[in-house]
């Protein structure tokens, strides 16, 4: 018998419970719903993104290493790019988070994005419930890096981190109008290059225009990633935003969003391809074939 990840498993922090629940989900497994229909939890999720070279896995090493010193347990879901040919992650193995795998406060699962708009992965809400009731103390995401459609994942974090460089200054005025509309904090990563303290001081004026109704004043923190230059400081911003718990209505629309789709997936589920095909062959061969008239048969 195959092993089954039963919802006890995933709480006390099994790990191979926790591997085989993702699985399902995101193969859609057929007892997969049943299990999600069991599971609850409150972990922060934060949201890393921002453009491709701006160090962001390099950033989540960091902080992660951060937190296990303070003796936090962190899973994070690295959802990188997709294979044209399998649609599995090209960057699986996360080199580029070497202090981590050995950690065993960490627990890393990357996912394919396997085509799907927004950065993330099609089933990343369902990735997360899982770990959630797993009990973490911090769910990281790391988006593909791709552009402005990655404003997805402000509707899944509780908290989104920007990651820019100095060199994204030129590109600032096309920036505010998507990716940066969606951050709680701007990290400058790289700190040490040319530029870095002016970039800083131009998000400084952009978040303090852009400041809400809940006056949250979007922190900028500089860091230098590689050396854990300002990762304290970026850790404190973080509580501090989690700490005064503020929300958007973007997750509320997400959530309407998945939950209209779990509800046309179950609706659907006795309606197969082959048979649609099957039943419009014979209609046209009687030349009684009407698409509207066809799809109301099956609503």
């Amino acid at each position: 018998m195959s092993f089954i990840p039963t919802p006890e498993l995933i709480a006390s922090g099994h790990e191979k419970a926790i591997a085989r629940a993702i699985s399902w989900v995101e193969n859609q497994h057929p007892s997969s719903l049943e299990l999600l229909e069991n599971l609850s939890g409150n972990t922060p999720v934060i949201g890393v993104t921002g453009p491709p070279g701006a160090g962001k896995s390099s950033l989540v090493n960091a902080l992660v290493l951060h937190w296990s010193q303070l003796n936090l347990r962190t899973a994070i879901v690295a959802v990188d790019p997709s294979s044209p040919f399998n649609l599995g992650s090209l960057l699986g193995d996360r080199l580029r988070m070497p202090g981590l795998f050995l950690d065993p406060k960490v627990y890393i699962r990357s996912l394919s994005a396997r085509g799907s708009l927004g950065g993330l992965s099609a089933s990343i809400i369902e990735v997360c419930d899982v770990l959630k009731h797993a009990q973490f103390d911090r769910i990281v995401i790391e988006t593909v890096g791709v552009g402005q459609s990655e404003i997805e994942i402000a509707g899944i974090a509780d908290t989104t981190l920007v990651v820019s460089v100095p060199e994204s200054g030129d590109e600032v005025q096309t920036l505010k109008s998507g990716i940066m509309e969606i951050a709680d904090i701007f990290v400058v990563n790289k700190c040490d290059r040319e530029g870095a303290d002016a970039f800083a001081n131009h998000l400084k004026k952009l978040a303090h225009y852009r400041m809400g109704e809940d006056q949250w004043e979007i922190p900028v923190i500089q860091t230098m990633a590689t050396d854990s230059l300002g990762i304290q400081a970026l850790s404190d911003a973080i509580d501090l935003h989690q700490k005064l718990g503020i929300s958007t209505h973007r997750k509320e629309q997400l959530l309407s969003e998945k939950a209209y789709r779990l509800i046309q997936r179950n609706r659907m589920k006795n309606v197969g391809i082959e048979t649609l095909k099957q039943e419009i062959a014979i209609e046209i061969q009687a030349g009684t074939f009407n698409l509207y008239r066809f799809a109301k048969k099956h609503y």
